[in-house]
């Protein structure tokens, strides 16, 4: 499918230019459908779900009307998580290079506030965040909204569902009437509704459904009792073995319980719940990102904030009451014209949410006989391709990529092909390597120096 160019939109030179630097050939269904309407300063509500480009969408809008000599707070975006804050803040930032001096500040939970608020000092034109450290921010009058000319909120109904809707009030009320709206939303339910009615002027509706292609994501039921569920899920993934594969449940203690018996079972297996400490959810993402954790289990709520490429099996081992969520979930696979799995788990009194699947998609489902469980237990699963080690330092120690990755392979260590993914946070780092060497990079970076420094390293 040909896709519309940027330059057929009234942009700066520049801001073309860097759109062509940074790889974006073209605009995605959702940017073409409401990119006109937001340079044309309409208020929008759009119906889109992460990895649509729904973040170019606002932020090449609010770039385009910033003021970088004035050190103010203009465009303020709302997130439901600290890893989707982080990502839109990250895609801001390269958008944001044709135009000198722009400071695109994160604001999130879970992270302390005092450097939070030494950073608003010096000013800031664009904030991401979190709702609850927004309004913290504005209780202590460190984050001035006065000028604010673009308010967006982004994955709105995720921030709905996790009990921020007082918080988006709260905020709103302390933003300029005359400012610019956009609410970008995977679905549309009646609180979405009534959120646009009370924030939004004549809001202008977009939408590109989000229906899966049947030539790229294979979907497969299975009817099956309740107490049957986890040894079919076991000969599931050991006939598929993914690499990458995200389990969704609908209760944070079914997540538990499953991510338990994966884990006696011999697989990988981590569980993200919105209750965990920060700290606790950087390093499950880390690993599952990285490919040193096969198996993600997750809610979806939780599973808000995952970026991975390439997840080859997505498992609904509780299908969802709602068939928009179902293809919300499924979509995370066969992305970029791959191909991809889907796998469904659920039983005869359940047909009712099968039937709404059907009717939403306009697909008929269809159901495969559940492999049968051996007497004896199967072989173990193998284990990932990568280790994590964790470093106890970061970025407030000045510590790079880089850095990790010099101290790694100099002086006789390993070579750079077997080093994969490296997270720097503000005071710690993870770096993924292939199995066969880990011992050898544990040792590497456990005696040598980052930075002409000693710092603890463990394996995770």
């Amino acid at each position: 499918m040909t896709k519309t160019p940027f330059s057929s939109l009234n942009l700066p030179e520049t801001l073309l230019d860097n759109l062509q630097q940074i790889g974006y050939t073209g605009m995605t269904p959702i940017q073409a459908a409401s990119l006109p309407q937001i340079l044309a300063g309409e208020d929008v509500i759009a119906k889109a779900k992460t990895g649509s480009g729904k973040t170019a969408a606002f932020g090449i809008g609010a770039l385009t009307k910033l003021e970088p000599r004035n050190y103010r707070v203009q465009v303020l975006v709302l997130c439901p998580t600290r890893e989707l804050a982080t990502q839109v803040a990250k895609e801001l930032r390269r958008l944001a290079r044709y135009q000198p001096n722009v400071k695109v500040l994160t604001l999130c939970g879970g992270q302390p506030i005092g450097p939070q608020i030494g950073s608003l000092q010096h000013g800031a034109h664009v904030v991401v965040g979190t709702p609850g450290r927004i309004k913290d921010h504005l209780r202590k009058h460190t984050l001035n909204l006065e000028m604010l000319h673009t308010l967006v909120l982004d994955e709105a109904d995720r921030m709905l569902e996790m009990g921020f809707n007082q918080d988006i009030r709260d905020i709103a009320a302390q933003t300029p009437d005359d400012r610019q709206t956009l609410l970008f939303s995977a679905t549309y339910p009646d609180s979405i509704r009534e959120l646009s009615e009370d924030f939004q002027y004549k809001p202008v509706e977009v939408t590109v459904e989000a229906q899966p292609q049947e030539n790229r994501i294979q979907q497969q039921f299975f009817r099956l009792e309740k107490d049957a569920r986890i040894p079919t899920l076991i000969q599931l993934l050991h006939k598929h073995d993914p690499i990458s594969c995200v389990i969704f449940c609908n209760t944070k203690q079914q997540c538990s319980d499953l991510r338990q018996a994966l884990r006696n079972a011999g697989f990988s297996a981590s569980a993200l719940q919105g209750d965990m400490e920060q700290r606790d959810r950087d390093q499950v993402l880390v690993t599952f990102a990285n490919r040193s954790c096969s198996i993600l289990v997750a809610t979806d709520v939780a599973a808000r904030g995952i970026d991975v490429e390439d997840l080859d099996l997505v498992v609904n081992f509780d299908l969802p009451r709602d068939p928009e969520v179902y293809v919300h979930r499924i979509g995370r696979t066969g992305r970029a014209g791959k191909s991809g799995l889907a796998l469904s788990l659920c039983s005869e009194r359940e047909q009712y949410k099968v039937n709404a699947i059907e009717e939403y998609t306009d697909q008929s489902v269809i159901y495969k006989n559940p492999p049968t469980v051996p007497n004896s237990p199967p072989l173990l699963p193998a284990k990932p391709l990568m280790v994590t080690l964790c470093i106890a330092g970061g970025r407030k120690q000045k510590v790079r990529p880089g850095d990790i990755l010099g101290a790694l392979t100099g002086d006789g260590g390993i070579s750079g092909q077997q080093v994969g993914k490296i997270d720097v946070f503000d005071f710690s780092a993870y770096v993924a390597v292939e199995r066969p060497v880990a011992r050898k990079a544990l040792e590497q970076l456990t005696k040598g120096k980052i930075k002409g420094r000693k710092f603890k390293v463990r394996r995770i």
